[in-house]
């Protein structure tokens, strides 16, 4: 996929789409599209980026399309905009589906037409770049919902990408730890390299199934940053290797989703706080026993004592029934987790 993006970078301007979740390197491949126009002299100008989630109201025109002096409350001086800052470069609009409306139509022209008009004015101006657009969400989605113009899809929508997460591209992991650590010299200027045997453990343990990478190419330029802070004398030890991957664990552990959310999903909160809690408490004997029958047991201990005939394991089903859980349902989503 890389080889067909670099391709298209090279042989043509028309917008270029990255679908992909946050952190899985969009900006990142952004510049590089830059890099390979500017090295075939292609693009003179600059790399521009914003992320679209941060703009609301007139700020986001003003940011996007600049204004003149008194175009609102405020506006005591005339304004630029990221579209004539990115004439003859590149505009990368992350969270692109995040737009208003009105944005949106106002985007469209300057892509099609390569001119627009700042807020508050009544003179057009130009601007010529190529636009990356990245986004989590999925735009078709949108347009269904009335949420983003179809139009404005067809017209970015020429070149696809989906980037898929950090733990689906594993391949990635060991060249991306490679530059993180030339990133992380270059920005302070301490060199830094891994022990042979710290490297090994370290790609040992983000290749594994136990590296779930949820923060993406963004959580393991965090890890390498850890590392290289925690380096002896320029040298990435087992030892800090050791206490990254523990680091990363709990990381990891504490994101999971509750015991009681990874069975029932969305529909654990319509189950009311005091049953939640005591579910999740049974829930919890219920992995730790060894038969539905063990589980009955403990939990019904008390009430059982005194009684002629007991039947802790049908008890135990029928409790679990009425939330829609079944014995064989808990212990098969703890035997996979």
């Amino acid at each position: 996929m890389i080889e067909q993006i670099e391709k298209v970078a090279i042989k043509s301007r028309a917008p270029i789409l990255l679908n992909g979740p946050t952190g899985a390197g969009k900006s990142f491949l952004a510049r590089r599209i830059l890099e390979l126009k500017q090295a075939r002299h292609q693009f003179s100008g600059a790399f521009v980026e914003v992320n679209c989630a941060t703009l609301r109201g007139d700020t986001a025109m003003s940011t996007l399309f600049g204004h003149v002096k008194g175009a609102f409350t405020g506006a005591r001086e005339s304004r630029e905009g990221l579209l004539r800052s990115a004439n003859g470069g590149m505009l990368f609009l992350d969270e692109i589906g995040e737009l208003g409306a009105d944005e949106q139509a106002m985007l469209l022209k300057a892509i099609e037409e390569k001119t627009f008009y700042p807020f508050g004015s009544d003179r057009q101006v130009s601007s010529d770049f190529q636009l990356i657009a990245g986004t989590v969400r999925d735009l078709r989605q949108l347009v269904a919902e009335g949420k983003f113009r179809e139009d404005l899809y067809a017209r970015i929508n020429l070149w696809t990408f989906t980037l898929p997460g950090l733990r689906q591209r594993q391949e990635d992991i060991e060249p991306n730890l490679d530059y993180e650590v030339e990133r992380h010299a270059s920005l302070t200027g301490d060199s830094v390299r891994f022990n042979t045997e710290a490297r090994r453990a370290w790609l040992a343990f983000a290749t594994s199934p136990q590296a779930t990478w949820r923060g993406n190419f963004r959580e393991l330029s965090a890890s390498v940053t850890r590392m290289a802070t925690f380096a002896t004398s320029g040298r990435i030890t087992l030892d800090v290797v050791e206490d990254e991957i523990n680091r990363l664990r709990y990381n990891w552990q504490e994101s999971r989703p509750s015991a009681l959310t990874a069975l029932l999903g969305a529909e654990a909160e319509n189950i009311d706080l005091f049953d939640r809690m005591q579910l999740e408490h049974v829930i919890a004997i219920c992995r730790q026993a060894k038969s539905l029958s063990a589980a009955g047991r403990q939990l019904f201990d008390v009430s059982r004592q005194g009684k002629a005939s007991v039947n802790d394991a049908d008890r135990l089903r029928k409790y679990l029934a009425r939330f829609g859980l079944t014995w064989e349902a808990v212990q098969d989503q703890h035997s996979s987790s």
